[in-house]
């Protein structure tokens, strides 16, 4: 695929610009996301990050290399939620810049993405492309909103038959390559832009996900409030999916966790609860299939613990982590 990346050698860009990154256990890929955003010419601009209590020596790595970040640690995994909210409460009037430790900015996107929304304030939040190491696209930038059609599609199986199909893989946005400006119902959090002032009109992150699902929420709450959340086709990310939870059946379940806690906060009880029979319905269905191959994997392992993730958070984080739900305190800054 053919980039069209903004030119590296314009003049700066002058904002008040904060970026927020939330690692854990991200040490060397937060290290390359930070040189990445560094590298950057925006006048103005500013980097926290919230270190979720790692113990792969993140926090010291990131003291020692960049004295000009702003570091935050915590004293425990606070999840992705509070940790945003945390690492926004120090912002900068201006911009906030939610960013992933698992990406690397390609050059001029940042700018790109600024731009655009100083240029297009009536979107009030904004997204990018995301790609794969590979150069290849990665469609997670933005999604579709969950629906009764699209859970049903997937406890089915009819999108992942008809994958990146519009009617039966609504999620997915049907195979729209994300290089033109188009509004969204849903842009995640590994690259968001939005003004302070509305982040915090808004009330932040929702603090009862930990992990996956608050994006959507968040973006369902913006779009109610008269935000209209855009693509910048401009703006690039390379993006290591899972940088932080790896792969397989427990990030999965972490998913679905936030899928059901979606679910649970926004939709109504009855419709939820259907929303999340089809939710369990469609990891038997690959798990049935997966044990039909003799090839038990992640969905054999989503479908043996939906017990664990079905009720959403906070229950899910004590049975997945075995631990109470953190809370919102025991930051200290560092440096």
């Amino acid at each position: 695929m053919k980039l069209h990346v903004v030119d590296p050698e314009r003049p700066a860009v002058a904002a008040r610009f904060t970026v927020a990154v939330v690692s854990f256990n991200t040490r060397r890929a937060t290290i390359a996301c930070l040189d990445s955003v560094l590298a950057t010419e925006i006048t103005g601009l500013r980097v926290v990050v919230v270190d979720n209590a790692s113990t792969d020596g993140s926090a010291e790595a990131i003291a020692s290399r960049f004295p000009q970040v702003q570091l935050l640690v915590a004293a425990q995994n606070l999840g992705f939620a509070k940790a945003v909210n945390v690492a926004a409460g120090q912002a900068d009037p201006g911009y906030l810049l939610l960013l992933n430790p698992d990406t690397i900015v390609l050059p001029g996107s940042l700018e790109a993405l600024l731009e655009f929304a100083l240029r297009h304030p009536q979107y009030r939040l904004y997204g990018g492309r995301t790609l794969r190491s590979d150069g290849s696209l990665d469609p997670s930038s933005c999604w579709g909103s969950p629906s009764l059609w699209s859970l049903t599609c997937y406890a089915t199986g009819l999108s992942t038959a008809f994958k990146k199909s519009a009617v039966f893989d609504p999620e997915s946005l049907g195979r729209w390559p994300r290089n033109t400006v188009r509004t969204v119902p849903v842009i995640t959090g590994c690259l968001l832009l939005i003004s302070v002032q509305d982040f915090q009109s808004l009330g932040g992150m929702d603090e009862r996900f930990f992990l996956y699902g608050e994006d959507a929420e968040f973006s369902l709450r913006a779009r109610s409030s008269g935000l209209r959340p855009v693509i910048v086709p401009d703006a690039v990310i390379i993006h290591d999916s899972g940088g932080s939870t790896g792969g397989g059946g427990p990030k999965m379940c972490l998913v679905m966790a936030g899928k059901a806690t979606y679910l649970l906060v926004t939709w109504s009880k009855c419709r939820a609860a259907v929303g999340i029979v089809l939710l369990q319905a469609g990891s038997l269905l690959r798990s049935t299939i997966e044990r039909a191959r003799r090839r038990p994997g992640m969905w054999t392992e989503v479908w043996r613990r939906r017990g664990d993730w079905k009720s959403g958070y906070p229950a899910a984080l004590e049975r997945l982590f075995d631990r109470p739900n953190p809370v919102a305190n025991g930051v200290r800054e560092v440096g």
